[in-house]
């Protein structure tokens, strides 16, 4: 599989897509676009036939011209700057995407501002839209590896502080939900896959380098990226108010030693371990998910087949380590 052919997977709407962009009045805007999933969300709603605008600080120019040649229109701003959120675009729908996980521990006022300074900027600024806001199941406790996971009813206990700023991030658009009406639906995401990045596309480098394999964090929840950008294109139909919040993964609690073993098995290598699982872990429960949106297309299996490929064909990595195996919530 070629990067085109691969971006051209993660952006190929399914008809539910379609069917959800078609009554969208008005266009689609998208804050913090420039990220890791960004591009191919709003790529894939302009091809499930969404007008949309892309907004970010968008630090790569390569980033923005190739939205910009996929017929999205693009906006650069610094969204922490009152004005520039005061002068965007009126949107019946917002996507907001904007958050900062990693460098948390060697600054964590701008992961404060960032993750709960700005949605607030956003909720008053969008108060009569709909808002569908990324979250994440790291505002959960960790949970047995025999559970299933955290349901969205679960006590969120975050740990760390980026867990922290994250619960934050959702508290106030749960705040500004209730004080305007405004519909939200916050997603808890945990995690999003692809070939070029993520916890399955770690273990497989690791395997393949012949680097051990950390087991602390043993168990893992993961979702294909294209499942996931699909699944927010549809989920303005749960915003609500009070917010709304749910979970976004795959069914599977995935044992990380096992995904190695099958790695070691399709790379011809041998999976080496460092550490023991510990009894809990962070994990999510997306039953909820697949009764409103159906399974994921695409199975795990598959997933780690590509990767498989990619990996022995050398192919390109973000260089984003998720860091999936920390259990202090220091990022």
């Amino acid at each position: 599989m070629t990067e085109f052919e691969l971006e051209d997977q993660l952006s190929q709407p399914y008809d539910e897509d379609r069917e959800a962009m078609r009554p969208l009045s008005g266009p689609l805007l998208i804050l913090g676009c420039g990220g890791k999933m960004g591009p191919s969300l709003a790529h894939r709603a302009a091809r499930a036939g969404a007008e949309v605008i892309a907004v970010s600080r968008f630090s790569d120019p390569a980033a923005r011209r190739q939205l910009e040649e996929w017929g999205v229109r693009t906006i650069a701003v610094d969204l922490l700057e009152r004005r520039a959120v005061d002068g965007l675009p009126d949107s019946p729908n917002v996507i907001y995407m904007a958050a900062r996980k990693f460098g948390t521990e060697s600054n964590n006022a701008e992961t404060w501002a960032t993750n709960a300074y700005l949605p607030g900027l956003v909720a008053q600024r969008y108060a009569d839209s709909r808002i569908v806001a990324f979250s994440t199941g790291n505002v959960y406790p960790f949970s047995p590896v025999d559970s299933g996971g955290c349901a969205e009813n679960a006590r969120a206990e975050p740990v760390g502080e980026y867990g922290q700023s994250a619960l934050a991030r959702e508290r106030v658009f749960e705040y500004f939900s209730r004080a305007n009406g405004t519909r939200v639906v916050l997603l808890r995401l945990n995690y999003a896959v692809e070939l070029r990045y993520g916890v399955l596309a770690e273990i497989a480098r690791k395997v393949q380098a012949g680097e051990a394999v950390d087991v602390t964090m043993g168990f893992v929840n993961v979702i294909w990226q294209g499942d996931a950008n699909s699944v927010c294109l549809r989920s303005f139909r749960l915003c609500g108010s009070p917010a709304v919040p749910l979970n976004l993964t795959g069914p599977e609690t995935l044992s990380v030693r096992e995904v190695a073993n099958a790695f070691a098995a399709r790379l011809g290598r041998e999976a080496r371990f460092t550490g023991s699982e510990s009894p809990t872990a962070l994990l999510s429960n997306a039953n909820w998910c697949a009764r409103e949106f159906g399974a994921p297309r695409v199975a795990v299996e598959k997933i780690m087949d590509w990767i498989a490929e990619w990996t022995v064909a050398g192919g390109r990595t973000l260089n984003k380590p998720t860091h999936f195996e920390v259990r202090d919530g220091k990022f």
